[in-house]
């Protein structure tokens, strides 16, 4: 058995477990995630066997008494003391941002992917808000505003303005004149107001519903493309349906999508 954990955000713990899944799963073995064992409880797999506060909290005891090994993957030089305690250990907890077997998680995709399934009540209501506000002929563009620590990390190279958003966006509808679009924004600011004052028009249509997390990572799931700043939560998005995404690597650059099956082994 393994027991997967990590500290950071949701979106973080999602691909993290996927590569240790994807391992234990063409190993024969069985991998149980500690965070979605108790936190951010809005998918498939935290109503599995073994996914419950009584486990994590087992768990997490066997780890820091010693009883259970345990593996970090928290830089590439410490990796292979760690891939031996994974390999030779049948009950070990792994954690660390640098597990990653990016074949196998390919491999296996689509098992992560039910996993991480939404439930039921964050997919209908998403839905239904997003139905209720797209034009019929619409595109549907998702944006991601990252802000947050992105003012400080990598020296803020990522923290865009208003104004840098509503350029993409405007630049983005140039590229589809012949089609209205509709536009959902989600993000970790406050308020998101400025981006659709600046950007909307009779052609663009800004929404910014200020969704619970599980309810803004399913909005960019099911839109047509996305755009944001590089972060793992538009790349999770990504990954349900193939969707064509854009990192802002910089505001100046042209608008090129990619796909998460290439970009997730480009992680910044």
């Amino acid at each position: 058995m393994i027991f997967v954990r990590d500290k950071g955000r949701m979106c973080n713990n999602i691909l993290q477990y996927g590569h240790v899944y994807a391992w234990a799963r063409e190993h024969g073995q069985r991998a149980i995630s500690m965070r979605f064992a108790y936190k951010y409880r809005y998918f498939h797999i935290c109503h599995t066997p073994w996914h419950n506060f009584f486990v994590y909290v087992l768990a997490k005891f066997a780890a820091k008494s010693g009883l259970l090994p345990v593996a970090g993957f928290h830089s590439s030089d410490e990796n292979s003391e760690a891939m031996k305690l994974l390999e030779n250990s049948k009950w070990l907890v792994v954690e660390g941002w640098e597990v990653r077997f990016y074949n196998l998680f390919l491999k296996y995709k689509h098992e992560i992917i039910s996993l991480f399934t939404f439930d039921k009540s964050i997919a209908t209501k998403t839905a239904a808000m997003m139905q209720a506000n797209s034009r019929p002929t619409s595109i549907k563009l998702g944006i991601h505003v990252r802000r947050g620590d992105y003012k400080t990390w990598q020296g803020g190279k990522y923290y865009y303005s208003d104004e840098q958003y509503a350029d993409v966006i405007q630049r983005f509808a140039s590229l589809h004149n012949d089609n209205d679009v509709d536009v959902y924004i989600c993000g970790n600011a406050p308020d998101l107001s400025g981006i659709k004052e600046r950007a909307e028009s009779e052609h663009v249509r800004i929404h910014c519903p200020y969704g619970n997390p599980a309810e803004d990572l399913y909005m960019l799931s099911v839109c047509d493309y996305i755009i944001g700043a590089p972060s793992t939560f538009s790349l999770v998005a990504s990954m349900y349906h193939d969707t064509p995404l854009y990192w802002m690597m910089s505001d100046k650059e042209d608008i090129r999508f990619d796909f998460f099956n290439n970009m997730f082994k480009h992680i910044i």
